[in-house]
């Protein structure tokens, strides 16, 4: 995927960081699967995802776009190897969000508040600076606004709250 820097440089970087900034958390993009990907290399991606913690992770399966570069490349990898990856990669991010998110059960976090939830016009979702999505009763005056919510129960993709 023509990356200019290697799993070590990446995590010496992420370390330096989180060193100066503690609380700092990481967020990242994982495509799995994509030309001339080995099982070493996929294994490099699981080492690194299990090091970092990454807060969120957007996984997707690449998928061939023709007229592109990439579609081009040989060492296409089998469609069956892709999702058994993609689903190895899925159990580790999940595994490492349940534990992510327990750390944030009882804290007051700043949410800012983006308007009603999609499934319930009852609640509203926001997020928090951190980038967690979080759901929780109240009125429309709070919409647009920057509140304290305390996160009262976790769930695998996002934070139940109630209104400070």
């Amino acid at each position: 995927m023509n990356r200019k820097y290697t799993k070590e440089s990446f995590l010496e970087l992420v370390n330096k960081i989180k060193k100066e900034i503690p609380k700092v958390v990481f967020s990242t993009d994982i495509i799995v699967g994509f030309p001339g990907e080995t099982e070493d290399d996929f294994k490099d991606t699981l080492d690194v995802v299990e090091k970092v913690k990454f807060e969120q992770v957007f996984m997707f399966i690449y998928s061939r776009r023709v007229g592109t570069p990439a579609d081009k490349m040989e060492d296409q990898v089998d469609e069956k190897i892709k999702h058994e990856r993609f689903d190895r990669l899925k159990k580790l991010v999940e595994s490492q969000i349940e534990e992510n998110n327990s750390k944030y059960i009882g804290t007051i976090q700043k949410v800012i508040v983006e308007g009603k939830s999609k499934n319930n016009e009852k609640m509203l979702t926001g997020r928090t600076d951190s980038n967690k999505v979080v759901i929780f009763e109240g009125t429309d005056e709070y919409i647009e606004k920057i509140i304290e919510v305390e996160i009262v129960k976790d769930r695998l993709w996002y934070l139940e709250g109630k209104v400070k």
